[in-house]
């Protein structure tokens, strides 16, 4: 099993032809992804080869979902054109859009995310600034390295892009139903506790790792979520916990202010939750090796 996305996924690219979408649409590609088309205006009715694959160019994502029955976008374009990429895509009613561009403004974000809401969520959104999610085996939609884990039982949510290669590299012997990652702006689409929910929901989910980072209060709203509706058993690991206080870190969301936003906070508020945390990375999936031997 896996979350949001399958082997019977049919995905898009939304700036397939400029040089980052052509790069990952390659390795999606070569990871068995279904890439049905690509979306650029300016090159409609155009096919682009990617390793021997033919793939067609549409001049809207609506025309893409109409040929092929794309239910996957996965957005590559600069910032200043994401907000009117994620648009279109919703104004499309695709049932997911990824989307990894980095560096969109804030203000674009909060834009199409109540967009999303006012057209009754139709289209879930992840990212956006993130590397994607994979089910190994089924299909890859982002940037995560394909080759680096299997399938098998463990369900994954992150805000840090290289903390999920990380865990998925270490634990690759036990393998994942999904790995999602989030993305670390301050505004998102999908939540922790949205695949939290999903993670719940599906039966080959066995154990999950939530990886979350200083800055903001999304863990500890994680935390009372699990503690009131997640029965799988969770291992944490919060990235931040040599940050000095006060000074902002890396993802814009990472800033932290007393104690709200400390990654012993949230590790405080996750562990009354019944979560294991880890620590550093290598001690999360020890705990996590810990608890599927049983």
């Amino acid at each position: 099993m896996a979350i949001f996305l399958t082997k019977d996924s049919k995905v898009i690219v939304q700036g397939m032809t400029g040089s980052e979408g052509m790069k990952h649409t390659r390795r999606m590609l070569a990871s068995g992804t279904q890439i049905v088309g690509g979306v650029n205006p300016r090159k409609a009715g155009t096919t682009v080869d990617v390793d021997g694959t033919e793939v067609p160019v549409f001049g809207s994502v609506a025309e893409a979902i109409e040929k092929t029955g794309a239910d996957v976008t996965v957005i590559f374009v600069p910032p200043k054109f994401t907000k009117d990429a994620v648009v279109e895509a919703i104004d499309a009613e695709i049932g997911l859009a990824v989307v990894i561009t980095e560096g969109v403004p804030v203000h674009d974000t909060a834009a199409f995310w109540a967009y999303a809401g006012s057209k009754a969520n139709k289209t879930r959104i992840i990212g956006p600034n993130c590397p994607g999610l994979i089910s190994p085996g089924q299909s890859n939609a982002g940037i995560i390295p394909a080759d680096i884990t299997s399938s098998g039982k463990i369900g994954l949510v992150s805000k840090s892009g290289t903390l999920t290669y990380q865990l998925m590299y270490e634990l690759r012997d036990i393998g994942f139903s999904s790995a999602v990652g989030i993305g670390g702006d301050p505004v998102i689409g999908t939540t922790h506790i949205d695949a939290l929910k999903a993670f719940q929901e599906d039966p080959e989910t066995e154990l999950i790792v939530m990886i979350g980072e200083i800055g903001g209060d999304a863990e500890e709203r994680a935390a009372a979520y699990i503690a009131e509706h997640v029965t799988k058993p969770v291992v944490g690991y919060v990235a931040g916990f040599t940050a000095p206080e006060g000074k902002t870190m890396g993802h814009a969301g990472a800033i932290v202010s007393g104690s709200s936003g400390t990654a012993q906070a949230k590790k405080e508020a996750l562990e009354a939750a019944g979560v294991k945390v880890g620590k550093t990375p290598s001690e999360t999936a020890r705990l996590a090796r810990e608890i599927i031997a049983g």
